[in-house]
């Protein structure tokens, strides 16, 4: 059932991300100041919601495995994690892409820039903890903690352009042609992350099961 509702999010969001590509490059118009180098907005924006949902999925996740200590809310903690990082990525490189056009500069180190690369570094480290702990319920344990740790960054990168003077510019209201193609964008994207999500949960769970099955077999052999 799981992987049929992951084969019709993908597939559906496939769709409609196909059907906003025609929007987006040959529908909406130029923007008065930018140019066509706007449009990364409506990729660069949406990958970051969209990084900041898996997070915040992962977080609380992580929250019910330390409340119940069943290893599958630690499935879905770094399943969800995985494509978060991913979609960090996206949106810093798109960002720094955009940033070039727009401003001449790749990088500059503002609250903005330098908390969204903590940000990765963060959940980089999640990861790479996990893949030096052995023991499942004690990885489990000590990455719940990691995640909910990196993601007491998360609404400092939210807020940074609010509490402090950075490259970045404030939020800006878009016109509704633009918000609206904006939204069917994230949705494309956010149906393609649940389904990723989704095979990455079960590829977890069979790896746990396996691993359980081979610490078994060792111990009837032992």
């Amino acid at each position: 059932m799981r992987f049929f509702i992951a084969y019709l999010c993908a597939a559906v969001g496939g769709l409609l991300l196909v059907r906003n590509l025609y929007l987006i490059f040959l529908v909406l118009p130029d923007e008065s100041s930018q140019g066509p180098v706007y449009r990364i907005l409506f990729f660069h924006v949406p990958a970051w919601w969209t990084a900041f949902l898996a997070v915040t999925v992962a977080a609380i996740a992580s929250i019910l495995y330390l409340i119940r200590r069943n290893l599958r809310w630690d499935s879905i903690a770094v399943a969800a994690t995985e494509v978060g990082l991913v979609f960090l990525l996206v949106g810093i490189t798109l960002g720094s892409i955009w940033g070039r056009v727009a401003w001449g500069i790749w990088w500059t180190w503002d609250a903005r820039l330098t908390s969204a690369l903590i940000c990765i570094l963060l959940y980089a480290a999640y990861l790479a903890v996990r893949r030096n702990i052995d023991d499942p319920t004690q990885r489990a344990r000590i990455a719940a903690v990691a995640s909910l740790f990196a993601f007491c960054d998360v609404p400092i990168v939210w807020y940074s352009i609010r509490w402090w003077r950075t490259q970045h510019p404030q939020p800006m209201e878009l016109p509704p042609d633009m918000m609206s193609v904006l939204l069917q964008n994230w949705l494309a994207i956010v149906l393609i992350v649940v389904a990723l999500v989704i095979v990455r949960f079960e590829q977890e769970e069979a790896h746990r099961r396996i691993a359980a099955l081979r610490f078994a077999r060792h111990e009837v052999n032992a």
